[in-house]
């Protein structure tokens, strides 16, 4: 099921080439964060990552509703973030607390029970609880644009869905890891092709051997291979954070909404073809 949602999800980023704006400007807002990070610290990187993720999170519901919709331009996708935007924002927000609050309840247990608070621990249970919350609320605002849902509703629509459906959700996930994990990797390779070219005569002496090519990875902080890579590398690497923001905030959220869309088309299917009753002679009537 999931390879299926897959296929239409790159159809329609061929038929409608608007769904391809969220991520171009997504694109340039990563490289933003990366080169203001680097030039202002840390400062000016968190108000603009907080814009940025406002933004983003308009041009992302606009994706579903015209992914939803299967037609539109950069006008519906404004038009239907803007719609959208509390619905679709609201019960991330309430997911995102209770996570915090999770992990605020595990420390203080830990530290009743006499167990020393090691983060370590805190943050492994905190993980155990978070990614089965996570997946069964990775739907939310899928919910709240495809049924117009309220906050909590959406919140437990994308749960029953997942319970439902749990081995085509965890399938729609796999895939998802895959897609981002071999866009990842070719971009990384491609990171390294370009700063072997452009930082050529930086880069020649420390991988000479691979002795130090161990030891320099070893002793190295981040801070210290920034400042070696120099503002090339820093181009280069805002450049290859566009790319990949780019590809992956149309691709994975055309893909979302396509699989959602089936999701629930298969669900309403099979309550149709097991709602009905049994007659007084033990015959089954469909509804």
């Amino acid at each position: 099921m999931a390879i299926a949602e897959l296929k239409e999800a790159i159809t329609l980023l061929r038929q409608i080439p608007s769904l391809w704006v969220p991520g171009i400007v997504g694109g340039i807002l990563a490289a933003a964060l990366w080169v203001s990070l680097i030039l202002s610290g840390t400062f000016f990187f968190t108000r603009l990552l907080v814009i940025s993720a406002l933004i983003l999170h308009l041009l992302t519901t606009g994706i579903l509703v015209v992914t939803r919709d299967k037609e539109g331009d950069m006008k519906a996708i404004l038009k239907g973030g803007i719609r959208y935007y509390f619905r679709a924002l609201l019960p991330e927000l309430v997911i995102v607390f209770g996570i915090i609050l999770l992990y605020i309840v595990v420390s203080i247990t830990i530290s009743l029970i006499g167990i020393s608070s090691d983060p370590g621990i805190v943050e492994a249970l905190t993980l155990g609880f978070m990614i089965p919350t996570v997946i069964l609320t990775f739907f939310f605002d899928t919910a709240a644009v495809f049924e117009d849902r309220k906050v909590f509703e959406s919140i437990q629509r994308s749960i029953q869905l997942a319970m439902t459906h749990i081995n085509e959700v965890i399938a729609f996930l796999f895939v998802c890891v895959l897609i981002i994990g071999g866009i990842f990797v070719i971009l990384w390779f491609v990171w390294g092709v370009f700063l072997s070219i452009f930082l050529y005569d930086k880069l020649e002496p420390i991988f000479q051997n691979e002795t130090q090519v161990q030891t320099f990875f070893q002793t190295t902080t981040p801070d210290q291979f920034i400042a070696l890579i120099g503002p090339e590398g820093m181009w280069i690497t805002a450049f290859m954070l566009f790319i990949g923001v780019l590809l992956l905030v149309p691709l994975l959220y055309s893909y979302k909404a396509c699989f959602y869309r089936n999701l629930t088309r298969a669900m309403v299917i099979t309550q149709q073809l097991t709602t009905g009753e049994y007659d007084s002679k033990g015959r089954w009537y469909k509804y």
